[in-house]
């Protein structure tokens, strides 16, 4: 039995439905800003200290300092406040966000259009970049944070990495808890954070009030005039201060637009600036704290608090992108770009919090990697950026289709938002490239390999199912040929890959029992291209005569399969449904690599057939009694 199928024939309008989480807005600010701020939020740590020691340094001037924090003040307004949270932030899928969200939402606009192949393709070019982020983040947010012991003693430098280690793997095995309680629980520490940022930004700014001119862009303008190289080189740095925003939109569905989009302009900003304001006080003042002029900035008496709540503040940055991870595994599974995997959904409030513990446990593996691998938060900036910028600009792309083809914005109000989104992502994209050398590769060989993984699972999955049609009889040609055959009592119901035809599970029953049940229930599980498909559209049935049902099970791309959950509101087959006198048949193939005539190359056939042989079988997945499923194994090639 195959991953679900996509669903062109319910209705799809987000605007009719309303599946945004339920508590107080109060309450979703809390959590939105201890999960989904966590990652932006500890950009301070190291951002403008990257921007002057990293790969490409510069003197400590005050041209470089307004310069540097000019840009990334007008890069937190553009990328963040205007791309994301006024533009972005509207483009949801019923409330959810992420890539494989605005792809969705676009196919359903765009079906049939010569630019649809295109944007699948960059919908999971772009999902495959996130999950680069989703390793790099952890692993040079914490270690920053940690390597804050060194100021305050340098004899403690040996224990940084393994503090930061158990840290990490402290992070990942609290996931199974779900977003939720693990939000309420970070919320009030990220506020504590914000309030300390903001203090010791206040503390420094006071010093040196002049400062507060970085808010002009002309200082950014005369930077690049005053050294065109060093200010493009130095965007590659900057730009660590805007990581986290593609998280935003990613999270979305968690907390919902409007507290994501309040707790960005009330708080998380204002904190950020203030932060990096005084920062850049400080190295007016002292150019030598260059070193780390983040907790420079606090007297010698509050660095190791500072370290410790900062510590903190990492290990949340870290949830933001493994939710955001989370969300798009899952939308990737219910679009079939991913075969099943065990999915836990953690609240019954908001339907969006899920843990899924394959993945979990992956990340974790790959950042213990990167951190023991690249030992220094110095090292690993040099890595990170550049997935989550090639994220970025593809956002910015599939937004300008939306935004011309979908929304039918004023042409020149669209070519001037789409114009901007694309001129400094395009910058900051091009100053990112100089970092493949330096470790930017690594992010890159990640995504390689998860676009090729991606895109292979979605092609067989398409061999297989044409295949099965071409061999598939249709249901009222197979009543006429069965009319003779034996009756048993109870239900039997057979899961079917296509509304249409006979499931094999079905032909090899009565190949091999040359028996039928008198009631058969032919059940279709279709994923629509929205997030979540309502109770009362759930069902579709169908009396095909003789004792044959049709049932169509509508969901959406991130709603909780259940077969028998889904069936016990069935009223319209004769006797109800009673899961105690019903069977469940699968059909289980087995994939054989064609070396002859394959389908795709051998080495993606191989890959395919590891997929479906690793995948979550197709009981656990529909949630069928154990005691109640019959399964018939059959063979197949592409």
């Amino acid at each position: 039995m195959e991953n679900p199928s996509t669903a062109p024939h319910i209705d799809q309008n987000p605007a009719t439905h309303d599946h945004s989480p339920k508590e107080k807005l109060a309450v979703l600010m809390l959590g939105a800003i201890g999960i989904v701020y966590g990652d932006i939020g500890t950009s301070p740590l190291y951002a403008l200290k990257e921007s002057f020691i990293g790969p490409h340094p510069m003197d400590v001037n005050q041209m470089h300092v307004f310069g540097v924090l000019s840009l990334i003040f007008w890069s937190l307004m553009l990328i963040v406040t205007v791309k994301y949270v006024l533009v972005a932030m509207r483009a949801d899928n019923r409330g959810e966000g992420g890539s494989f969200a605005l792809l969705a939402l676009m196919s359903r606009h765009l079906e049939g259009s010569r630019w649809t192949p295109v944007l699948v393709m960059l919908g999971v070019l772009a999902a495959s970049l996130f999950y680069g982020d989703a390793m790099l983040t952890p692993a040079i947010s914490v270690l920053s944070a940690v390597e804050g012991l060194t100021i305050v003693e340098a004899r403690l430098e040996p224990l940084v990495l393994p503090i930061a280690v158990i840290v990490l793997v402290g992070l990942f095995l609290i996931q199974s808890r779900g977003t939720a309680r693990v939000g309420a629980l970070f919320g009030p520490i990220v506020l504590i954070y914000f309030a300390t940022l903001a203090t010791l930004g206040v503390v420094n700014i006071i010093n040196h009030p002049g400062i507060i001119g970085i808010l002009n862009p002309v200082w950014a303008v005369e930077f690049f005039l005053y050294d065109p190289k060093v200010a493009f080189l130095a965007m590659g740095s900057v730009f660590l201060a805007v990581t986290g925003a593609e998280t935003l939109y990613a999270d979305m569905g968690h907390f919902g637009r409007k507290a994501v989009g309040i707790s960005w302009l009330t708080l998380v900003y204002p904190c950020l600036m203030l932060n990096y304001m005084g920062q850049g006080a400080l190295l007016l003042e002292t150019p030598a704290a260059v070193e780390n002029p983040f907790y420079l900035m606090a007297p010698e008496w509050a660095r190791l608090p500072l370290v410790v709540i900062a510590t903190l503040a990492t290990i949340i940055a870290s949830q933001a992108v493994i939710s955001g991870a989370f969300s798009i595994t899952h939308q990737a599974m219910q679009l079939g770009y991913l075969p099943r995997m065990r999915t836990l959904h953690t609240s019954e409030k908001a339907a969006g919090q899920i843990y899924i513990p394959s993945i979990n446990w992956a990340l974790l593996i790959m950042v213990l990697v990167l951190v023991l691998g690249f030992g220094e938060s110095t090292r690993l900036a040099s890595a990170y950026g550049i997935s989550v910028v090639g994220t970025m600009l593809i956002t910015a792309i599939m937004l300008g289709f939306l935004i011309f083809k979908v929304w039918r914005w004023n042409r020149w109000l669209a070519a001037l938002t789409i114009g901007l989104f694309l001129l400094v992502d395009g910058i900051y994209f091009a100053s990112n490239i100089t970092k493949i050398p330096d470790g930017g590769w690594v992010p890159l060989a990640v995504a390689g390999i998860l676009f090729t993984v991606l895109t292979t699972w979605a092609t067989g999955r398409k061999l297989m199912r044409n295949q099965l049609a071409e061999s598939a009889m249709p249901l009222p040609v197979f009543i006429n040929s069965a009319a003779s055959v034996h009756r048993i009592r109870n239900t039997a119901v057979f899961m079917s890959a296509s509304p249409d035809n006979i499931p094999s599970a079905l032909l090899h029953n009565l190949k091999h029992n040359q028996v039928m049940h008198e009631r058969v229930l032919i059940v279709t599980v279709l994923v629509a291209e929205i997030p979540y498909v309502d109770q009362d559209k759930r069902l579709e049935v169908r009396n095909a005569g003789h004792g044959f049902y049709r049932v169509i099970v509508n969901y959406g791309f991130m709603d909780e399969v259940d077969i028998p959950n889904a069936l016990s509101g069935l009223t319209n087959i004769g006797e109800p449904f009673n899961i105690m006198t019903t069977s469940f048949f699968l059909g289980r193939q087995k994939f054989i690599v064609s070396k002859d005539h394959p389908g795709m190359m051998v080495w993606r056939e191989h890959l395919f057939a590891w997929m479906m042989k690793s995948s979550e079988s197709a009981m656990e997945y529909f949630k069928l009694p154990v005691n109640r499923v019959v399964e018939l194994g059959s063979q197949m090639h592409l």
